[in-house]
């Protein structure tokens, strides 16, 4: 039955967002625009936002109501540092809702509604009242009228004006758009002292980039003018059908969250105008409180709209180049008019020509004839582009001009360059065919191997032909056949003749497959197997005996016997090992490590420490997955704002300075060729990396103390650093766990390089970095189109990657992953197999192009890429893994002329997350079953299950054994499992494989259509996906289409009700102080090295070196929040979409 939608009787404005540290916005997206079809004005600020950005939003937009979704941990500090954030200032009134699944357990709902927030829905609020009754009463809630205007005790409206008072200017702008009446009673136009304050107009097509402009000008403003204030107005159009409005310009604003600045959105609440009827009495009353340049933002407008001018001293016509012919020029009013033209994105093909024609066309409106085309007031820029050169010469230009014409108090020293917008191309514009050449190159191909099958089928027909005639098996040679010992009959030599002439259009090496192919078969058969790694001979085992005495083969061979099946199966499938690597990398598995890995991640270093030993203890290999709190993830260091402090240690470990690394993974030998680690961190991967190597080289300084007997001089030499200045020295907090013999913690608070002689040390750096074996994430891409922990501009985290994976070829470091290309992520957001598969594979032949436009060597960078994939239950995740090596070594052979060990697509994979359901969770084991045989079968290199409580909880240490032992069963205890290629033969896997890698494909054509992976980025094509899928599936699941047992069908007698967690594993406020402390600690024992540092990494950035060697240094003394702030400023920050 469709629902009602409520009516409000008020002009109601939410602010929505999604909490500080939290990526997951899908919620809110759905939320703001049922807010918005109910009629509401809504004020949209994306993801990862701050108690007080929030309330200072809701605030100076004098909203009714602030919706947000906190899906990350940390909803109680959050929400009630939010209430009193909003009384300490004032706005009381303002209500505050909120969601957040099942994060967010029954007992916090009651304790938040009782401390004072009006309403958090829980997931049995969405079953019962539906997506549109939830917003009907919330909206209902916040339906009541402007409030009266409350001045500040003893000052006058003028007053309160002048000195800034938010609420007071709010109000006013409100009381004018509701309750104009009341408006003119207390707000007099005659007694604004200063009607001077200039006000410039921005306009422009929609699309064109004027809220990420008006950004960029305002954060030049402040920078120019340290001392000056500047306010903002911001118009979007309403929607006439339900009177809503989406007021989204402050999402892509990162600049406006300062005291010296002033934003208010403001709707059209008419249809086809590009400006609110109260706009002048916005901007007297924002001239009344002495800002000292009021920006006016107009919604998107048409060739003849020119209002604006009537409320502007100067104005800006922002465009594109993608305006048509020139003709069309001529049709657009604002260039009459306008005193500056920007022709943003600027990286456009044909900017340089439109350009040209705007000139003109500016230089004839204006009737400059006098005056060279090239001097008019037309800039190409760049937004998005960070420190843009276009976009500096049109800030100077608008403030040389505003003061013109205005005589403001505005004198710039804002320094500008004269060369051009030029964008910093990721991808060169001749390589966006990039992903189509692939598809083309593995089409070619697939082409000629079926060809070749043909050719070697007609051959065999031959041979056997002969083999009739004769009596006798021709002997095959390197150059063809012959037949032994008999005179030839004249019917033998015409086949034999027919058979070279014919054998002349089979490639030699597809030969040689024919030929070598019973030697290849016996070397299965014999009972041991040798190949050679890394120069390394490795012997192994070719069968396995079952206790039936039956002598079961590691690999079985296909029992072919025709040369046509013989070739194509070895050009398309092949044996574990050989190109093109469907069935796996390497001949055998490594024997003594299965592909399980230990994840943790929870509380301080200490007690993720804990949990490592705990579930590595008697493993022979000690493979470690971490994953971060989401303070690490954006970046941050811990604090104690309630927002930050509640996330501290929460659904991952707090790191922020290399001691916590040290702590972390003390005890493990991270040198070790059977120690390696995982850390899921993007964003800020380049420092949790610098981090990391550096505790591992710290590791063999410690090593090589102990071994030449320098424990006592090192000891005090750490001690003149801390004890003899009165500074509290490093330390692991609490007992060290079993198995922890507390390697990694005697430098705690120093560096190698401080306690050991420089020569010693570099050695001992340079072994480190050749031997340390693990991933990091760091997959800028997908976190774009999937999971939102981007903190730096795209472009310059990308440069990061480049930089790491540079310095990693520099320094030989040859067993580290530099990025883990992960499409576990993007299936994690709703993604289904074959979209995560190709977006993924796509992601990484971007990497690919990039680097290789950065001169790097495929060969030597090829080998530190790796891949991360989710495994579901549906039929195409049972050849996810095969279907991606075999792509990849195709396109990396046969396009990229890369070597053996560049072709070999290594991968981790994890079960499905979003297969974990929250009713009847015991079934989560089964599915995660499945999903563990379906990778091992596929022969992944690594493989992790999710612990069947994980839906409802962080997962306890009997849950994760469980979890554990799923893979433990199969790889021990599975007959089938004894065999390493089972799945190889199969028909139906055969045919899916064949399925899903010409969907791959296909997805490449996509996606190259739209300007290759960074094009497609810009308007969201990935993102739009995998909502539209997200929701397919959602559909089927909700009307019970797709079967999901205990879910939708086969209900317990209960009903299959959602289970609460008895506990939920939080951390503790002694480690989230203990953290804190830590950090500061550093700060006292470091601040002159840390400014140091800190200026040095900038000082590489803007002078285009290498930027991870910078770290190397940096994140031995500063935190990981310095160090992104300081990043910020020579990178810039992440800017969000809608």
């Amino acid at each position: 039955m469709e629902q009602k939608i409520y009516t409000p009787k008020n002009k109601v404005r939410i602010v929505t967002a999604a909490a500080l540290f939290d990526g997951h916005d899908a919620a809110i997206n759905i939320m703001r625009r049922i807010i918005q079809s109910t009629g509401c004005e809504v004020i949209h600020l994306g993801h990862d936002k701050s108690v007080e950005d929030v309330v200072n939003t809701a605030i100076q937009e004098d909203a009714n109501a602030i919706a947000m979704t906190s899906y990350q941990g940390g909803h109680n500090e959050y929400f009630k540092y939010m209430y009193d954030l909003l009384q300490e200032k004032g706005a009381g009134h303002i209500k505050i809702v909120g969601g957040g699944g099942g994060v967010i357990l029954p007992s916090e709902i009651k304790e938040l509604m009782d401390y004072g927030i009006t309403r958090i829905y829980s997931p049995d609020d969405g079953r019962e009242l539906g997506l549109q009754g939830m917003i009907n009463d919330m909206v209902e809630k916040a339906d009541y009228p402007t409030l009266d205007l409350n001045l500040p005790e003893g000052k006058d409206i003028y007053q309160s004006l002048k000195d800034k008072d938010v609420t007071t200017i709010s109000r006013l702008i409100s009381l004018a758009e509701n309750r104009e009446d009341d408006f003119l009673k207390l707000f007099d136009f005659n007694k604004v002292e200063d009607k001077s304050v200039p006000v410039l107009g921005i306009t422009g097509t929609g699309g064109a980039g004027k809220s990420s402009m008006v950004d960029e000008l305002v954060r030049r403003f402040l920078i120019d003018f340290p001392e000056k204030n500047i306010a903002l107005i911001s118009v979007d159009p309403s929607k006439k059908k339900t009177g809503g409005a989406l007021l989204g310009d402050r999402i892509r604003m990162n600049s406006i969250n300062n005291p010296r600045v002033y934003m208010r959105s403001l709707a059209t609440r008419q249809s086809n105008l590009a400006l609110s009827k109260y706009v002048e009495e916005a901007i007297q009353v924002l001239k009344a409180a002495k800002y000292d340049l009021i920006i006016l933002e107009t919604s998107g407008i048409g060739q003849s709209d020119t209002e604006i001018l009537d409320h502007s001293d100067a104005s800006l016509y922002i465009m594109t180049p993608e305006f048509g012919a020139a003709t069309q020029l001529e049709k657009i009013d604002m260039l009459d008019f306008a005193d500056i033209v920007a022709i943003n994105k600027f990286d456009k093909r044909g900017a340089l020509d439109a350009l040209r024609d705007v000139k003109k066309q500016y230089q004839r409106n204006h009737n400059l004839w006098d005056i060279n085309p090239d001097e008019m007031p037309v800039f190409g820029t760049i937004a998005s582009q960070f420190n843009d050169p276009g976009t500096n010469q049109l800030y100077k230009a608008i403030i040389d001009k505003v003061v013109e014409k205005t005589g403001a108090d505005l004198n710039s020293t804002f320094e500008i360059t004269k060369e051009m917008s030029e964008k910093i191309f990721v991808i060169p514009p001749s390589r966006t065919r990039y992903l189509s050449e692939i598809a083309e190159n593995n089409r070619s191909y697939d082409a000629k191997a079926k060809t070749q099958k043909e050719v070697a089928q007609k051959l065999y027909g031959i041979f056997k032909t002969i083999e009739t005639i004769s009596g006798k098996i021709p002997v095959l040679t390197q150059h063809g056949i012959e037949i032994n010992g008999t005179e030839n009959t004249e019917l033998a030599k015409v086949l034999l003749a027919e058979f070279d002439k014919l054998k002349r259009d089979l490639d030699p090496y597809n030969w040689e497959v024919i030929t070598t192919w019973d030697d290849k078969v016996n070397k299965y058969k014999n009972p041991v197997y040798s190949f050679k790694v890394r120069d390394k001979e490795i012997k192994i085992q070719t069968h396995t005996e079952s206790l039936s005495h039956l002598q079961i083969p590691k690999i079985a061979l296909p029992k072919y016997e025709a040369w046509g099946d013989i070739l194509r199966w070895v050009l398309q499938e092949n044996v574990p090992g050989e190109f093109p690597f469907t069935a796996g990398l390497y001949p055998f598995k490594r024997e003594g490590e299965d592909p399980t890995r230990m994840f943790a991640g929870e509380g301080g270093p200490e007690r993720t420490n804990r949990r490592f030993h705990y579930v590595s203890k008697g493993m022979p290999a000690k493979r470690l997955s971490t994953a971060f709190d989401s303070v690490t993830l954006y970046g941050n260091d811990p604090g104690h704002r309630p927002d930050i402090y509640g996330k501290i240690g929460n659904a991952g470990v707090s790191i922020c300075c290399l001691d916590d690394a040290k702590k972390l993974y003390s005890g493990f030998d991270l040198s070790h060729p059977a120690t390696s680690v995982s850390m899921t961190i993007n964003g800020p991967a380049p420092m949790l990396l610098g981090f990391f190597m550096n505790a591992a080289i710290d590791q063999n300084c410690e090593k090589y103390i102990k071994e030449n007997e320098l424990e006592a001089e090192v000891e005090s030499k750490i001690k003149a650093i801390y004890e003899d200045n009165g500074l509290e020295r490093p330390r692991y907090n609490g007992e060290l766990p079993e198995g922890n013999d507390g390697l990694g913690l005697m430098l705690l608070g120093v560096t190698g390089d401080q306690v050991l002689p420089a020569d010693v040390y570099a050695e001992i750096k340079k072994n480190t970095l050749a031997q340390v074996r693990g991933t990091v994430q760091a997959d800028i891409l997908k976190e774009d189109q999937a999971q939102n922990t981007c903190i730096f501009s795209t472009e310059f985290a990308l440069r990061l990657m480049g930089d790491v994976q540079e310095y990693f070829i520099n320094n030989n470091v040859r067993n580290f992953y530099s990025v883990s290309i992960s499409g576990y992520h993007i299936a994690e957001a709703g993604a289904n197999p074959i979209t995560q598969l190709a977006f993924t594979l796509a992601n990484g032949f971007t990497y690919v192009e990039y680097y290789l436009s950065r001169g790097m060597d495929i060969n030597a960078f090829g080998p530190n890429l790796s891949f991360f994939f989710s495994n579901g239950i549906d039929p195409e995740y049972a050849v996810i893994g095969r279907v991606a090596r075999r792509i990849w070594a195709k396109a990396l052979k046969q396009k990229y002329g890369a070597n053996e060990r560049a072709q070999m697509l290594k991968y981790h994979i994890q079960t499905s997350g979003r297969s974990l359901h929250a009713q009847e969770i015991d079934f989560n084991d089964i599915r995660t079953t499945l999903q563990a045989l379906y990778a091992i079968y596929d022969n992944c290199n690594s493989l992790h299950t999710n612990a069947y409580d994980e839906a409802i909880t962080t997962p306890t240490e009997e849950s994760v054994r469980r979890a554990m032992a799923i893979q433990l069963i199969i790889n021990k205890e599975l007959g089938l499992a004894k065999n390493e290629n089972p799945i190889q033969g199969s028909f139906i896997i055969e045919e899916l494989t064949d399925l899903v890698e010409d969907a791959v494909l296909q997805e490449f054509d996509r996606i190259t259509e739209r300007g290759g992976v960074l094009g497609a980025m810009e308007t969201m094509y990935q993102r739009s996906k995998i909502q539209e899928e997200s929701l397919y599936y959602e559909t089927l699941k909700h009307n019970g289409d797709f079967p999901i047992i205990g879910v939708n069908t086969f209900l317990s007698s209960k009903g299959s009700p959602t289970v609460v967690p008895k506990e939920v594993i939080r951390a503790t406020e002694e480690e989230k102080e203990f953290q804190i402390k830590t950090k500061e600690n550093l700060h006292k024992a470091k601040a002159e090295e840390e400014q140091q540092q800190l200026t040095r990494i900038q000082e590489v950035a803007i002078n285009n070196q290498n930027i991870f060697e910078a770290l190397m240094d940096a994140t031995k003394v500063c935190s990981l929040g310095q160090i992104t702030e300081a990043l910020f400023k020579v990178g810039g920050q992440y800017r969000r979409n809608m």
